[in-house]
């Protein structure tokens, strides 16, 4: 039809499945939930508590979104995006779908799976409630004992409370920050038994907050986090190393002023990266040879002697030159 508005375009990233925008609701100031289903109708991959998948989006820009959904609806994937002003743009592109809108969605990822354990403990900051959503649904099906923390900034800008409080709302503390201040997390933490598992995800301050006060008077509880940004901390400075892609054959200087994921795309311009700070873990490569210098985020603490993998759009090398599968 003459006029008619065309469909975006959505570039073809691989490994991304088409999907349309079927529901676009505000659930909280800021925050809009977003429903997509397949393009064909078809059934979407599977996916547990704690998953995300990576949207390509109309302008071509790929963001990573946590999945706060059913696991069991095959049919639907679910997020929830806050609007970032400041941000890089993928948040306000967001906000901006509408519904019949095609876009790409990847296979779901799960670098914060759900243990298994007696207790948990939750913690959310803002928007971080989401990949802990589907948690505390799977903790409550199963009859577990467990707890939720939820801090934001005010009660408006609390996402999904109402449907939180019918999981058990004697188990759900929701501190609105204007009128309540912080988070009391010496009090939630010695309400757990040792041995429980506590979940945090959001702003980098409750998460530090939550891993000093762990490390200093809980050690015998197991702390699992998600960061949705960067580690806030004095970098290490940067030294100059070779990088050597195995399958190439080439050797790249990486000087102080380079990361090694730019380095690399010097010969490998498809190389896959997408938060380019260190916590979406795609840009993910195997080491072959040589000592990684970690500084993302993907990687637990007790995982940071890891010399078979690198995430190349933060990490270095502590060798002079580090081989790659590339």
């Amino acid at each position: 039809m003459a006029g008619a508005a065309r469909p975006a375009v959505t570039p073809d990233v691989p490994g991304s499945r088409p999907v349309v925008v079927q529901e676009l609701r505000p659930v909280a100031d800021g925050v809009v939930l977003v429903e997509l289903v397949a393009v064909d109708g078809g059934r979407l991959a599977p996916w547990e508590p704690g998953a995300h998948v990576d949207l390509t989006l109309p302008s071509g820009r790929v963001r990573p979104y946590s999945l706060c959904g059913d696991p069991a609806d095959r049919e639907t994937y679910r997020i929830a995006v806050r609007h970032a002003p400041d941000g890089r743009g993928g948040s306000a592109e967001v906000h901006a779908l509408r519904v019949g809108l095609r876009i790409g969605v990847s296979r779901p990822r799960n670098r914060f799976p759900l243990v298994l354990a007696d207790h948990y403990l939750f913690i959310a900051g803002g928007i971080g409630i989401t990949p802990l959503l589907p948690m505390v649904r799977a903790a409550a099906a199963a009859g577990r004992d467990w707890s939720l923390l939820y801090g934001g900034r005010s009660r408006a800008s609390v996402a999904f409370a109402d449907e939180l409080r019918t999981l058990g709302a004697d188990r759900v503390h929701i501190i609105p920050e204007d009128t309540h201040g912080l988070l009391d997390l010496a009090t939630a933490l010695a309400g757990t038994p040792p041995g429980a598992a506590v979940y945090c995800c959001g702003p980098e301050p409750l998460i530090t907050a939550v891993e000093q006060a762990m490390a200093a008077d809980f050690p015998d509880r197991h702390l699992h986090t998600e960061r949705f940004g960067a580690l806030l901390q004095a970098a290490p400075a940067a030294r100059a190393f070779e990088v050597e892609l195995r399958r190439t054959g080439h050797v790249l200087p990486v000087p102080p002023d380079r990361t090694l994921l730019e380095a690399i795309r010097q010969v490998v311009p498809e190389t896959a990266a997408f938060c380019e700070e260190g916590f979406c873990g795609t840009c993910e490569l195997r080491v072959l040879d040589g000592t990684p210098d970690h500084r993302d985020t993907v990687l637990a603490d007790s995982e940071r002697h890891r010399r078979d993998v690198i995430y190349p759009c933060v990490s270095r090398a502590h060798s002079p030159r580090l081989v790659v599968d590339l």
